[in-house]
Parts: structure tokens; sequence; C-alpha cells
């Protein structure tokens, strides 16, 4: 089944916005739940969003840099 993976919430109650710092995965690959997909960072924190379940990258939407915010599509998955 395809899904989207969209930012969580992430605590910050005054954070304005939040970085795609890194990608862990690429198109294509392969992941196992509690993975690491991205590294996200706020202006007080990093954080690493981890995979819900077992999966493949279909599509990045957001690039490594990208301003984004609560809610906002990162990347579409095929959950097996």
């Amino acid at each position: 089944m395809k899904k989207t993976v969209a930012v969580p919430p992430l605590g910050e109650k005054k954070q304005t916005e939040t970085l795609v710092n890194f990608w862990y995965v690429a198109e294509g690959e392969r992941f196992k739940a509690g993975d690491d997909l991205a590294e996200l960072v706020t202006d007080k924190a990093a954080f690493n969003l981890p995979a819900a379940e077992a999966g493949r990258v279909v599509k990045i939407l957001r690039q490594e840099g990208a301003k984004v915010k609560e809610g906002d599509g990162l990347l579409e998955i095929e959950t097996e």
C-alpha cells in the first residue's frame, strides 16, 4: 500500500520551521521498521525520523535543505 510520510509533531511550541537536514534512504531503497529515514532539525534540536513499518521508498518529496512544517509530506513509501 502506498503512503505519504509527513513531518510529525516535534513538541516545539514556538518552533517556526524545520529543516530536512539529511536523508538516510534513497528512492527505491528498502527499509525495516525502526530504521531512520531522515534527520530533521529545528532551531533547538535535531531529530531522527524512524520508519513506523517496513517498506520501500517510492519518491522523496522534499530535498535536503528544504524547510518544512508539521504535516508536510516528506516521502512516499510502499509498505509490505
